[in-house]
């Protein structure tokens, strides 16, 4: 998601709800500004010093690299992507596509968020999948509402599935906030939660690290320092 604060990003109506019912970290912050450092942050470890949403060339690798070597099944799923990484329109935008980044390459992996229900009401869910809504749908050219709204279609579809009923976990995170702080709200969403506040200080390096963690590969970057988020992480036996 895109572009709100932890306080604007409450506004939503189902996004508050789903902070009521799950783990919600409470001092977590984007690593910097404009939006693409942060998505390279969080899929790589590391900025890469850039400072723009511009495209660079980088040397191959970050998480979906990483998760193809070590055998780990994976799908990103880019809503508005209909004509492949680079020339896709509005709403798709490169700059939340951090995949494509690394070696400049579109990977296998990286497709259209048009066949998500159909592949969520599967049972070939990937070990690891990734979400980049539209430019509207992600609340960077919409509302807070428009982009709660979306969850609130897009959320039921994933914890109806066995992939996340049994043992799963889906992340809800904000790129950057909008205050000096740089502040986002992150959910940690799993069926049973210990922990439901966590006042410990994350960043999407930590977040990084919990999903490296999750899927038993080592961390990148950043990401190896970093806190895993083990109190959110943490379930009740149901």
């Amino acid at each position: 998601m895109e572009n709100r604060s932890y306080s604007q990003a409450l506004a939503g109506r189902y996004t508050s709800q789903l902070a009521k019912d799950y783990g919600v970290a409470t001092n977590y912050h984007g690593i910097t500004h404009p939006s693409l450092p942060n998505y390279l942050a969080m899929t790589s470890g590391s900025t890469w010093g850039i400072s723009d949403d511009a495209f660079h060339n980088l040397p191959a690798g970050g998480l979906g690299t990483q998760l193809t070597k070590a055998g780990v099944p994976w799908r990103a799923y880019m809503e508005g992507m209909s004509n492949g990484c680079f020339r896709s329109g509005y709403p798709y935008a490169l700059k939340h596509n951090p995949f494509a980044y690394y070696g400049s390459a579109c990977p296998a992996e990286v497709v259209p968020f048009n066949g998500f229900a159909s592949d969520m009401a599967s049972t070939d869910v990937p070990r690891f999948v990734w979400i980049t809504p539209g430019l509207c749908n992600d609340g960077h050219d919409c509302s807070t509402a428009v982009a709660d709204g979306w969850l609130a279609k897009t959320v039921p579809m994933i914890l109806a599935t066995s992939a996340w009923k049994d043992g799963g976990v889906l992340f809800i995170t904000w790129d950057e906030g909008e205050d000096s702080a740089n502040s986002v709200l992150t959910l940690v969403i799993h069926p049973h939660p210990q922990v439901h506040l966590s006042n410990q200080s994350y960043n999407h390096y930590s977040l990084l690290a919990a999903i490296e963690d999750s899927l038993g590969v080592s961390r990148l970057g950043v990401a190896a320092r970093a806190s895993p988020m083990a109190d959110l992480m943490a379930s009740n036996p149901g």
